[in-house]
């Protein structure tokens, strides 16, 4: 984790604790540490050191040519949360994961949660009796969104403030490594969101300390991080060394890269190329597989080309694309971000090509946009039907199942499940979760709270819904948000739980689903109707979504000895042979197995 020879931070050595601050802007640094300070040495490039006896929990801050404490950028603990001091970490666990060798890229199944909302209890301890259900159902890897240090304790997660410190309401370091190891132990890895284009404006003392922001470009959430301007080596080294620290000291599996398109980064070899590059290097060493998933909007192929190849060396990243083409066949919605995906082939070409504008003209942004993808392995894209975007940037945070009806939200299920690429849930739909997921916050200063307000507000106009969002900052719209795990053990609940299990299962044992390759892609698409044939050399599936909401009668795109798998409507026993055509009723999903295959 030490990047360029500098390690920030509290870290023990010798049974001493040192303290190490990047502080360029300050003239000279005093450490205070249990209420005594004491200087600091200079250790050139605006890095000072010093070294004390601390055990962890003992409370230090840095005071910038004698002004008041402050709490370390690289905290990795902050127990009295933002507006406190920093508290030396534990960086030791008794982990019991020595067996654990990682996931591969293509065994992801990803289930994203919100560890706040997730439980009643809303903590790390608590996710960890439910990772038994996760990994009966077919999970393979946890989520979680961002967890670094935010303002109060209701937040998503993108206000963070301290990107080293594990949220303190929420267990803190050691509760997170007690998680990542009971996740372990369950055969499930864990993928961390991390926020690397903004921090949060509340308990933020970065820009203090150095150049860590520029104004040369704005992040539609606060000032950009200085990537690529003067004295950004040291930065993206600080925030090289935070994913490196989250790999390696708390056994964090995948990262999640948030809005990778609000980096701005003009430098010859890009930020995200060189946390690519440190990241194989570190997995070489640990001897397990480490992923970097990025989020981004710019369709642009090379963020998932390998480094070798000239690209930027991200394993994966989430595909929109797929979402708002599945989103807009199943509700109609054609506002905003939607109204680029009205030809009814458009979730079929997300099938076979991974991004739908790939090139041509997007009439939402009104210019040309993306670039194709085709070629690309499955395993470079994430697909979802829903995920805490695309539910809580709605006007009331509802979700699909809400908006489009039960029969939709099958249908969903399905194409997400049996898509040649790496899937997402979203915490709930498994078994039908029905309560919202809206946006929430719990700042301290009234100013900050009314500009949430007015920009959630601003946020939705473009989509015309119609009505007044949840106040963010309202201890009820939290509340709303937190998961009725009752509704899974009633009979609806139950069914669509074992809906995913069973699709899951499939995805797993059969060799057309299993194998995540887009050139065994065929799709028909009528009216209504989307048919996806995958393959292997030993078998076939054909899959047909009918997203129209009247019943039709459908002549199978391919001949021959086909049984139901799947059939989300239930008028087909699974087994029972199908041939020639097949009447479906409105809003169904079929999933239809045959033996071997000719291309």
């Amino acid at each position: 984790m030490i990047v360029d020879g500098r390690r920030p931070g509290a870290h023990e050595q010798d049974g001493r604790t040192v303290f190490r601050v990047w502080a360029p802007l300050a003239q000279s640094v005093e450490l205070e540490l249990d209420g005594a300070r004491t200087g600091m040495e200079p250790l050139g490039d605006g890095w000072y050191g010093a070294v004390g006896a601390a055990a962890p929990g003992a409370r230090y801050g840095f005071a910038l040519d004698g002004g008041d404490v402050l709490p370390d950028p690289a905290s990795g603990w902050q127990p009295d949360g933002v507006h406190g001091l920093s508290a030396v970490p534990p960086e030791r666990h008794d982990w019991s994961d020595g067996a654990w060798r990682g996931m591969p890229l293509e065994q992801l199944v990803l289930y994203e949660l919100h560890v706040g909302s997730f439980t009643a209890e809303g903590t790390f301890d608590a996710v960890v009796p439910r990772l038994a259900g996760l990994a009966d159902l077919g999970v393979t890897a946890i989520e979680l969104m961002p967890v670094a240090e935010f303002p109060g304790g209701r937040n998503w997660g993108y206000d963070g403030v301290f990107p080293y410190a594990a949220q303190s309401t929420y267990g803190g370091p050691e509760g997170l490594m007690r998680l990542v190891d009971a996740a372990h132990a369950a055969g499930i890895a864990v993928c961390l969101d991390v926020v690397y284009n903004h921090l949060g404006p509340e308990g933020n003392v970065l820009g203090r300390y150095g150049p860590y922001f520029t104004d040369r470009y704005r992040t539609p959430w606060g000032q950009a991080v200085n990537v690529d301007g003067p004295d950004s080596d040291a930065v993206r080294g600080y925030l090289v060394g935070n994913a490196l620290r989250w790999f390696e000291t708390f056994h964090i599996d995948a990262l999640r890269l948030d809005a990778v398109h609000a980096i701005a980064d003009q430098s010859a070899v890009p930020f995200l190329a060189e946390l690519a590059d440190a990241t194989a290097e570190l997995a070489g060493r640990l001897g397990r597989p480490l992923h970097l998933i990025a989020e981004s909007d710019l369709n642009d192929p090379r963020m998932i080309t390998p480094r070798a190849a000239g690209g930027l060396g991200m394993d994966a990243q989430w595909s929109d694309d797929f979402h708002h083409a599945l989103h807009r066949l199943l509700t109609g919605e054609r506002q905003g971000y939607y109204a680029d995906f009205g030809d009814p082939g458009a979730l079929a070409k997300a099938l076979r090509d991974g991004f739908v504008v790939d090139g041509q003209r997007s009439g939402y942004r009104r210019r040309r946009h993306g670039a194709s993808a085709r070629g690309l392995p499955g395993k470079r894209f994430v697909v979802y039907s829903q995920n805490h975007d695309q539910v809580g940037n709605r006007m009331a945070g509802d979700r699909l199942i809400e908006t489009a009806g039960d029969e939709a939200a099958r249908v969903a299920a399905v194409a997400v499940l049996t898509a040649p690429f790496l899937p997402l849930l979203f915490m709930g739909e498994e078994y039908g979760e029905r309560r919202p997921f809206p946006y929430f916050v719990s700042h301290t200063g009234p100013e900050l709270v009314e500009a949430v307000r007015t920009g959630r507000a601003e946020e939705f106009a473009g989509f015309d819904w119609g009505g007044e969002p949840p106040d963010p900052q309202s201890a009820d719209t939290f509340a709303s948000a937190r998961l009725d795990w009752g509704s899974r053990d009633r009979p609806e609940g139950a069914a669509m739980l074992e809906l995913y299990r069973t699709l899951l299962r499939l995805r797993r044992t059969q060799p057309a689903l299993a194998q995540l390759d887009t050139g065994r892609v065929e799709t028909t698409v009528l009216p209504g109707t989307t048919w996806v044939r995958r393959w292997s050399d030993a078998d076939q599936v054909l899959i047909c979504l009918h997203t129209g909401e009247t019943a039709a009668e459908l002549a199978l795109p391919r001949a021959g000895d086909w049984s139901v798998a799947v059939d989300t409507s239930d008028a087909r026993p699974v087994g029972e042979p199908a041939s020639g055509s097949i009447h479906v009723p409105g809003r169904c999903a079929l999933v239809l197995v045959g033996e071997g295959a000719d291309a």
